[in-house]
């Protein structure tokens, strides 16, 4: 048996044998039908009550899943459309983020005036939390739809840039010589020779971007609301409703890993291979 079979074995064996602990260890609710919801939200059918069993979350699981396109108005949508949503976000934000950070992060990392004069500003604008620009967004834009999209932008734009920049200033000077001596225009050395040599760099800053806009959107709809699967959080825990709150959490985390995987797939794919 190869590592990665027995990896895998040892991790679904792993999810098994906690999937049990949680179930064994959450006792069944007995009194919560005849509470309020005010005593239900404070906890009041009992402390082992307030998380719901593994069972009772596959429960939830088949019934979203099996009929993931379902509208039944604002406030009733069906997971997958929430998810739709959401990915509609991140991929406008991300594009629009892939379309400003890569080619300002090779320009920055073919001159070092332009890397000089740009870095202060790169160095300030990087800290900030990509939510702390939602309120001028919204006040700006005044949309929450574009406001969210800015968001996504804002937060992309870092990881994408200056892993560009650091995977082009990074290729070995022997190799642009060479082009040099072929007379190789500057734009046909870009893509033949600085392209492929960075190529798993920048993929590399493209595939943190990714996560980063992946986890900034669900906050993001919990603030504007309307759709998307951050706002399927937050109206489902105002519906006091913990089981289809850490459905949807296990959602975002296997939709995340599906967007990683992929940018993984890619980033292998471009590697140089002895």
């Amino acid at each position: 048996m190869s590592t990665t079979l027995k990896a895998r074995v040892l991790s679904v064996l792993l999810l098994l044998g906690l999937l049990c602990i949680w179930e064994l260890s959450t006792p069944r609710i007995t009194d919560a039908e005849n509470m309020t919801e005010y005593e239900l939200l404070m906890g009041g059918a009992s402390e082992e009550a307030r998380v719901p069993p593994p069972s009772a979350i596959i429960l939830k699981a088949y019934e979203e899943l099996t009929d993931p396109l379902y509208d039944n108005g604002p406030n009733d949508k069906g997971i997958g459309i929430q998810i739709a949503y959401s990915l509609y976000r991140v991929i406008t934000g991300y594009t629009l983020a892939a379309l400003v950070a890569l080619p300002l992060g090779f320009l920055i990392g073919m001159s070092p005036l332009a890397y000089k004069t740009l870095d202060p500003f790169i160095q300030v604008l990087k800290p900030i939390s990509p939510l702390a620009w939602m309120p001028l967004a919204l006040f700006i834009i005044k949309d929450s739809e574009a406001s969210a999209i800015f968001v996504i932008f804002i937060c992309s734009i870092w990881p994408m840039l200056i892993n560009t920049a650091f995977g082009v200033a990074g290729v070995r000077r022997d190799w642009v010589n060479v082009a040099r001596t072929h007379e190789l225009t500057d734009f046909r050395t870009a893509f033949t020779v600085i392209l492929p040599a960075a190529a798993p760099t920048i993929l590399t800053g493209m595939r943190i971007s990714i996560g980063i806009a992946w986890l900034v959107i669900v906050a993001a709809e919990m603030l504007v609301g309307g759709t998307g699967i951050g706002y399927y959080v937050w109206n489902e825990w105002n519906n006091l409703d913990l089981t289809s709150v850490i459905f949807s959490i296990l959602v975002i985390g296997v939709v995340g890993m599906l967007l990683d995987s992929m940018f993984a797939r890619v980033q292998t794919a471009v590697q140089y291979q002895e």
